[in-house]
């Protein structure tokens, strides 16, 4: 297994004794009895976690063809737990927080065993990227009672609460931002022809049942060409030729592969095909897709956010982007200093929310952890757009739920209120 880690503090580096020690400890398990009290009378402490320290795990792709944001997923919690110092905990404990990230390389199986050999020493898994590298240890996070939050993946199975227990989404699901942009497209007063190309998994078809639910009953908007491609797929040229035949004028591609995402827009440039573009989030960055691919702002991408883009004029001069900046810059190395990707800047508000959750946490275990996590409503987290915040509260729908529609300007995205 190809691992990288960094142990996150404000100077130095962590000792790990102290955590491979809390492997003999054992799990406390059984949320419903609680956890069971020590022999001092004190609530026994849940793996991963002391008086003065607590382990986080991160299994994310962190080579292979989606390494960019994976190591994004990384470098912002890195940045937030680095630049932010011991973190003062709802039982009165002060500690600091490591980070150890595990690269799955996008591959399910890898996933689960990153979960396995590692679980017993980390106190929850978070921020990892991926529908099916999470979907992968799941079950067995549950089976465990292992924290599996916060995770960067728009799939509705980890909000659900009764499905779910021990799981909560990070981002917007699928539907949501899918249903974002046929609003959008809904409210224009042109007929429009819609080509869809779609990721063959939950990923792909829950942007497309979004998208299709916010565009039924507009007589506006026609779907004349819908394909599909696998996540393996090294290239869709093939789906490309056909799309462009179509005749749409907007392309609908719900895409997660940042390789096939640059080589979409090449491929539509070769066949003189200019749609205008709806790009999910995790694949529209600025500096790591759009520009790679020779995109401009008169070529129409839109996509949807939540975070402040640094590429972005706009926020040149923002305090929460400078100070994000900063703490990539300083701390993050081992991953990214460079923000390319919005995951960069999605786990730099994970750390923020996971800071507010412990802040609340009133015992040092999982189940306290978990309460606390999901009683979190109204919060704004460092670099959040206005209009979003962070609520877990709410049963279905992960911490994120509202999106902003965005179009590209040549260097980063302003807000878009109508299709142009």
């Amino acid at each position: 297994m190809n691992m990288r880690s960094k142990a996150v503090k404000a100077v130095g580096i962590v000792a790990m004794g102290s955590v491979v020690a809390l492997a003999l400890a054992g799990c406390s398990r059984g949320a419903e009895a609680g956890p069971e009290p020590s022999g001092d009378g004190e609530v026994a402490a849940s793996p991963g976690i002391t008086d003065d320290s607590i382990t986080l795990g991160v299994t994310t792709p962190l080579s292979g063809g989606t390494a960019g944001p994976g190591n994004c997923t990384v470098a912002g919690l890195v940045a937030y737990f680095g630049q932010a110092g011991p973190i003062e905990f709802g039982d009165g404990k002060t500690r600091e927080v490591t980070v150890e990230a595990y690269d799955d390389v996008y591959d399910p199986q890898k996933a689960l065993t990153n979960f396995q050999q590692n679980q017993a020493n980390v106190f929850a898994f978070t921020s990892g990227l991926g529908t099916p590298t999470n979907r992968a240890y799941r079950d067995a996070a549950i089976d465990e009672e292992v924290p599996q939050v916060l995770v960067m993946t728009g799939d509705p199975l980890f909000s659900d609460r009764e499905q779910s227990p021990w799981q909560l989404g990070f981002v917007p699901i699928y539907q949501n931002e899918g249903a974002a942009f046929g609003e959008l497209l809904a409210g224009s007063s042109d007929e429009h022809k819609v080509a869809i190309l779609s990721q063959n998994d939950d990923y792909g078809k829950g942007y497309v049942e979004g998208f299709k639910s916010a565009i039924e009953g507009a007589d506006n908007i026609e779907v004349v060409e819908e394909l599909t491609y696998e996540a393996t797929d090294t290239s869709v040229d093939a789906q490309l030729t056909e799309l462009a035949a179509s005749g749409a004028d907007v392309f609908f591609n719900a895409m997660s592969i940042t390789p096939l995402t640059i080589s979409t827009i090449e491929k539509a440039r070769e066949l003189s095909w200019t749609p205008s573009w709806f790009l999910p989030s995790n694949t529209s960055s600025p500096g790591g897709i759009l520009t790679p691919a020779g995109a401009n702002a008169d070529d129409g991408f839109y996509s949807v956010s939540f975070a402040k883009a640094p590429q972005s004029p706009a926020f040149a001069e923002d305090e929460d982007v400078t100070t994000f900046l900063s703490a990539l810059e300083e701390f993050s190395g081992d991953y990214t200093t460079k923000p390319d990707f919005p995951h960069c800047m999605w786990s730099y508000m994970v750390g923020a929310t996971l800071e507010e959750a412990f802040s609340n946490m009133e015992e040092p275990t999982r189940e306290s952890f978990m309460a606390a996590l999901t009683d979190i409503s109204g919060f704004t987290a460092p670099l959040m757009l206005e209009g979003t915040s962070i609520d877990t509260t709410k049963d279905g729908q992960p911490a994120v739920s509202s999106v902003v529609v965005q179009r590209f300007n040549g260097q980063g995205y302003a807000n878009a209120d109508t299709f142009e």
